[in-house]
C-alpha cells in the first residue's frame, strides 16, 4: 500500500511538471498575443490620470510634486471650509432615545452592526474587511467589545479609526483645473 501511495505521489509530479513544461513551451511559440494590447491600455489610463499639472486660480500652472500636492490639499480644505453646518436641521432625540445612548454596548448589538455592514466593500488602510471580522468573530469578539466598552468609558475614538483616503474622480477628459475633478471619500 505504501508502495502504491509513493507511485501515486510520483507519477502525480511528473504529469504536473509535464503540464506545466508544456505551457511554458506553448507560451514560447506562440508568444502573449494580449500583453501589448493591456500593457498600452493600462499605460494610456496611467498617463491620463496622472496629476503632473494643475491650473491654480485660473492663472498658474504648478508642475511639480509638492506644489501639486500643496495646491490640492489647500483646494480641498477650502472646499470643506464652505460647507456650512449652522444652516442644517437635525432632529433632536426624546429622553427615551438620549437615555440609550448611554447605556453599555451589548455583544448582539455590536454583532449585528458589523454584520449589518456589507461585507465586500473595498479594504481599509489597514487592508481588513467586514467579512475578516465576520469570519473570524468567535477570535476577535473579545478585542472588539473591550474597545467598544473602551470607547463607552471615555467618549474618544482612536487616533486616525476614522481616516479616509480622497480619491479624484475625473469629471472631464483632459482635467486643466482642480474643480475639473470630483473628490470621492474612501472610507
Amino acid at each position: 500500500m505504501h508502495t502504491i501511495t509513493s507511485n501515486i505521489h510520483s507519477l502525480s509530479w511528473i504529469n504536473t511538471s509535464i503540464c506545466w513544461q508544456q505551457s511554458r513551451l506553448l507560451w514560447l511559440i506562440e508568444g502573449d498575443a494580449n500583453s501589448k494590447y493591456f500593457h498600452s491600455i493600462l499605460l494610456n489610463r496611467r498617463r491620463r490620470n496622472a496629476l503632473t499639472s494643475i491650473m491654480v486660480g485660473g492663472v498658474v500652472v504648478v508642475e511639480s510634486v509638492q506644489p501639486v500636492h500643496q495646491a490640492v490639499f489647500s483646494h480641498l480644505a477650502s472646499h470643506f471650509k464652505a460647507c456650512k453646518v449652522e444652516d442644517l436641521r437635525f432632529k433632536t432625540l426624546s429622553f427615551v432615545e438620549g437615555g440609550r445612548l448611554i447605556k453599555p454596548f451589548y455583544m448582539e448589538e455590536v454583532k449585528g452592526a458589523v454584520w449589518d455592514c456589507d461585507s465586500f466593500k473595498s479594504q481599509g488602510p489597514d487592508g481588513i474587511r467586514f467579512d475578516f471580522l465576520e469570519e473570524f468573530w468567535l477570535e476577535l469578539r473579545d478585542d472588539i467589545m473591550r474597545f467598544t466598552q473602551e470607547f463607552h468609558r471615555n467618549g474618544k475614538l482612536t487616533k486616525g479609526i476614522n481616516n479616509t483616503f480622497i480619491a479624484l474622480i475625473l469629471k472631464v477628459d483632459s482635467p486643466q483645473k482642480l474643480n475639473d475633478f470630483r473628490p470621492i471619500s474612501l472610507v
